[in-house]
């Protein structure tokens, strides 16, 4: 197994762009090309169905899926 911190895909829809930057720059690299291109503005984002697919296994772990 890699001891590399594994990617993360970033999606800016306004530049039609898609990046992958490691689990640990992504708050930076969203900062920086969102305050650079797009003023400050939360454009560029975490691939929103990898953002989808977290949700569910948190949810998951959490047992929020699970019926009283």
């Amino acid at each position: 197994m890699s001891s590399e911190d594994p990617t993360v895909p970033i999606v800016c829809t306004d530049c039609e762009t898609e990046t992958r930057v490691p689990l640990s720059d992504v708050a930076d690299a969203l900062s920086r090309h969102n305050e650079g291109k797009h003023g400050g503005e939360e454009v560029a984002e975490v691939d929103p169905g990898l953002k989808d697919r977290l949700a569910d296994l948190v949810a998951d772990d959490l047992d929020l899926f699970e019926e009283e």
